[in-house]
């Protein structure tokens, strides 16, 4: 059997010798050409078993080229370069119909690795382009190798309905990638609901998710939808997936098995045809580990991880962040603003606790608190300072509980874009503050209940069902 002819399209002469080096070695034939011409001629003779070519060429561009190779010749793959690395490149490749994307300078074992999985797929691969028009705005910034990685991988998702489980910090953007797969993948004319786990009262989880019939429990004055039937035939985004209470696992777990629910107070299955995307800022497997997530869904939800990368794997991305930043606080009426070298050094070398979303927050407080057109480095070391713990007479007093807390709901909300957290706040915050109570009075009778009640004011039974409700570990020892 001959070896695969390989058809290579760039305008750059090194790349097109390494190319050719490597291709060769592996025991293929190449053959080289600098322009689309060529490479729409040899195509439509019939010639090559698989495409690589560079998106911008001398005559034309690869994306315009890519629909009419894969309508006269479907099952050719074509693996797309480019040095634009940016999320919409990936998208348009997919979008295209390009079996493979590869981001400039990419490894080249890995090209010819996609090179031999591509020739050895049946040839049944249909072409996936759209003809629709694309959107101009990113939904995602920067051109890290970490983000390359990500584009990839959703750029090979937005034609599938996957199950995605995207991990990371908070503020790293996790709904926006969310998003990303929806708006741009099969799914973008049905609805994107998202639904965030820890805002929502764990005795309202099931019926928030599935919904409610009328009479269904106290309040429930007439049937309500849920997010499920919300979603249907879209995408259904669940953050903060690892707050969800067991029994509300076991339930989404029926949902995802079966395909279909009840609402609460119902007994009619309702068929469902959602994406699931779910997100979470913890370890699930410690989770597991510990007895507070089902083995059997985190499987279920884990059919594709993503892992988004703290900004601080990614600082060579700040710039085109706090740029894309600055144009959106404009947008919104806010002057515009430019950093100076100094400045941007000093935001690079910043841990950023708070990931993208503390970047964005800074950038609009500078947009909006400083009247200067540059931004200077005093100003950022200035902003980025800890803030000073004032006591006595002169300032605030923070000490005590009260202050602690004061402070600490000030900067939760000024983390939010719109000043505003998630519902359900009131809760969260009494659970925050009552699993420590607890654990601190429990550890400190040694786990001793009846003890730990009577230090806490509280009856026995009341402490144990807050103990079960909370999930809070007790270890005892003696002492």
């Amino acid at each position: 059997m001959p070896p695969a002819n390989i058809l290579i399209a760039d305008d750059d002469g090194a790349i097109r010798t390494v190319l050719n080096q490597a291709l060769s070695r592996a025991g293929y034939d190449v053959r080289l050409t600098g322009n689309a011409a060529t490479l729409w001629r040899w195509v439509s003779q019939g010639e090559g078993d698989i495409v690589i070519t560079d998106v911008v060429m001398p005559d034309e561009n690869a994306f315009d080229l890519l629909p009419r190779i894969k309508k006269i010749r479907p099952n050719l793959p074509v693996i797309v370069m480019s040095a634009q690395n940016t999320f919409m490149t990936a998208v348009r490749a997919s979008e295209r119909g390009a079996y493979e994307y590869l981001p400039k300078p990419f490894d080249l074992k890995e090209l010819i690795a996609i090179v031999g999985r591509a020739l050895a797929e049946p040839k049944e691969r249909a072409a996936t382009g759209s003809d629709e028009n694309e959107c101009d705005s990113l939904p995602l910034i920067g051109r890290s190798p970490a983000m390359q990685e990500i584009y990839r991988v959703l750029a090979r998702l937005m034609q599938t309905d996957l199950t995605v489980m995207i991990s990371g910090e908070s503020g790293t953007g996790k709904e926006l990638v969310a998003r990303a797969l929806h708006d741009y993948g099969k799914r973008r004319n049905g609805p994107f609901v998202a639904v965030n786990m820890a805002a929502i009262p764990r005795d309202l989880i099931e019926s928030e998710l599935f919904g409610h019939e009328r009479g269904a429990f106290t309040g429930a004055n007439a049937r309500a939808s849920g997010r499920f039937e919300q979603a249907e035939g879209g995408t259904l985004f669940l953050d903060e997936i690892g707050d969800m209470p067991m029994e509300a696992q076991t339930r989404l777990l029926r949902v995802l098995q079966q395909g279909e629910y009840c609402t609460v107070g119902g007994r009619t299955a309702i068929k469902t045809d959602v994406r699931i995307v779910a997100a979470t800022n913890k370890d699930l497997r410690i989770l597991i580990q510990q007895g507070l997530f089902r083995e059997d869904l985190f499987f279920r939800l884990n059919v594709v991880p993503l892992r988004l990368p703290p900004l601080r794997e990614r600082i060579e991305d700040l710039p085109d962040l706090i740029r894309h930043f600055f144009v959106l606080a404009e947008r919104d009426g806010l002057p515009p603003k430019k950093l100076d070298t100094l400045a941007l050094e000093r935001l690079k070398r910043h841990r950023w606790p708070g990931n993208v979303r503390e970047l964005e927050n800074l950038a609009r407080r500078l947009a909006a608190l400083y009247p200067q057109d540059i931004i200077t480095g005093p100003v950022i070391d200035c902003e980025l300072a800890s803030p000073a713990v004032a006591s006595g007479t002169g300032g605030h007093n923070i000490n005590g509980l009260s202050g602690a807390v004061e402070m600490h709901l000030s900067s939760l909300f000024a983390s939010f874009p719109n000043g505003l957290p998630p519902p359900g706040l009131y809760h969260r915050v009494l659970r925050e503050i009552e699993v420590p109570l607890l654990t601190a009075a429990l550890t400190a009778t040694h786990g001793n209940q009846i003890r730990a009640a009577d230090l806490l004011g509280l009856n026995r039974n009341t402490l144990r069902k807050k103990i079960r409700d909370l999930d809070i570990q007790v270890y005892r020892s003696a002492g």
